[in-house]
This record gives C-alpha cells, sequence and structure tokens, in this order.
C-alpha cells in the first residue's frame, strides 16, 4: 500500500490514470478528510493541509479530533481459532494479549 503519515494521521494514496492526479483519504477514522496533487510535492503539501485544517476545525467547534486507534481492540473469533490461540500463547509462555500483540506487529511490519 502507498501511503503517507502526518501528526499521526495516516493515508492511502492512489493515482487517478484518467484525471493524471495523485489523491488519497485518511485512513482509520469515520470522518472523512481526502486530499489530491499532480505531483508528490503537492500532494503532501495538501495532505498536510487537510489534517491542520481539520484539527483546527475541531478546536473551533470544540470536537475531540478523531485519532486512528484508542490501543483497545475487541474481535470476535471462532471458538476453536480463540482456543488455538490461546495453546499457542501459553506454549510460549505469553499471555495471549502478549501473543496477540507481537503476531500483529509482524502481520503489519510494526
Amino acid at each position: 500500500m502507498n501511503s503517507m503519515t502526518y501528526q499521526g494521521y495516516t493515508a492511502r494514496i492512489e493515482f487517478d490514470e484518467r484525471d493524471g492526479i495523485f489523491w488519497g483519504k485518511v485512513l482509520g477514522i469515520n470522518d472523512s478528510i481526502t486530499f489530491e496533487g499532480e505531483t508528490v510535492a503537492q500532494l503532501t503539501q495538501d495532505f498536510h493541509n487537510a489534517i491542520d485544517f481539520y484539527l483546527a476545525d475541531c478546536a473551533a467547534i470544540g470536537k475531540d479530533p478523531q485519532k486512528s486507534a484508542s490501543g483497545k481492540l475487541m474481535l470476535r473469533i471462532p471458538p476453536e481459532l480463540h482456543a488455538a490461540a490461546l495453546v499457542k500463547a501459553q506454549s510460549v509462555g505469553k499471555s495471549l494479549n502478549q501473543w496477540a500483540i507481537e503476531a500483529l506487529r509482524h502481520e503489519v511490519g510494526v
């Protein structure tokens, strides 16, 4: 995935061949933040401007800006997967939470 990050917000970047522009959309929040540019420099500047405007607008109306994640994750998974993950975690001497953090870090490369 092509992405950009600014002030803790990450956006997916696409190229619109028909219009000859790059465009992006901020990921992981319910509010809609999009931006565009004909060059990478313009795209970057418009991304920064969009985030800065979003933060200023939230402050002006007294709204807390959305962040992409709280650090709490609730999953519904099949019981057999839950059991297998618990056994795997215990077999390496870790809690399910510790093991899941490592598995997620490995998968997303963070």
